[in-house]
């Protein structure tokens, strides 16, 4: 699959003052390869043979920049970006239609929560699915922790202190949610792209990034906020 879009529309964008920093699990790092080429990717080099998805970042011969998850052909020059997903490697395959609803874990957090942030309760409980599968000790390659899958950095602006405490973990990625939702004026799929890639990733696309895992990750997460919104008590 391709990803297009050209430089040539001009794109006005409104920023929450604070609400980049808490992005740092979208932090790029850029590298420059023995054979010239850039590569950008928020997975450490040690950590790179355990694979995530591969972008090729190019120009095409229109001069249009483009994105695939096919390496380009015809001497193109491009740039590599990989980006890692820990439910991605901690659940291949899996049918997000068909895939059994967690209705019980953590369910007095994420009641609590809805009612003080007013996130949708889903809507919180399929962030939680779709980042760790209810498993509060998961932790990422990237060292995003806990059930909400929270950075360090992260979780020190939403003041949380123990990203391995449930109650904690939920409460922060509920709040960030809650702000992110603010930001992109209750658009979920915006937020929740936000919450995969950052607000910076959504800004400079002026949209959805064109990244295969962020876009894999905001329809998994509608498939399952829609499921959980008709199974929830």
């Amino acid at each position: 699959m391709v990803f297009r879009r050209s430089l040539t529309r001009p794109v006005a964008i409104v920023f929450m003052t604070g609400l980049f920093s808490l992005c740092a699990q979208a932090e790029i790092v850029k590298r420059v390869l023995p054979d010239g080429r850039v590569e950008y990717s928020n997975v450490p080099s040690k950590d790179r043979s355990k694979g995530g998805d591969t972008i090729y970042k190019y120009r095409n011969k229109l001069g249009v920049l483009s994105f695939s998850d096919r390496k380009p052909g015809g001497n193109l020059n491009f740039e590599v970006m990989r980006f890692d997903c820990y439910a991605c490697r901690a659940l291949p395959g899996v049918n997000w239609q068909t895939t059994p609803l967690n209705l019980k874990s953590f369910r007095d957090d994420t009641q609590a929560l809805a009612r003080i942030t007013g996130v949708d309760e889903a809507l919180i409980r399929a962030v939680i699915h779709a980042e760790s599968a209810f498993n509060a000790q998961a932790i990422s390659s990237k060292g995003a922790t806990g059930l909400m899958q929270l950075m360090p950095a992260t979780a020190a602006e939403l003041g949380v202190e123990n990203r391995l405490d449930p109650t904690e973990n939920i409460a922060g990625g509920s709040r960030y949610l809650e702000q992110l939702l603010a930001l992109y004026e209750g658009d979920e799929r915006m937020a929740t792209a936000a919450y995969n890639a950052g607000p910076g990733a959504v800004s400079r696309y002026a949209g959805i990034p064109p990244y295969t895992e962020t876009q894999n990750y905001v329809s998994r997460v509608q498939i399952l906020r829609k499921r959980y919104a008709l199974a929830l008590d």
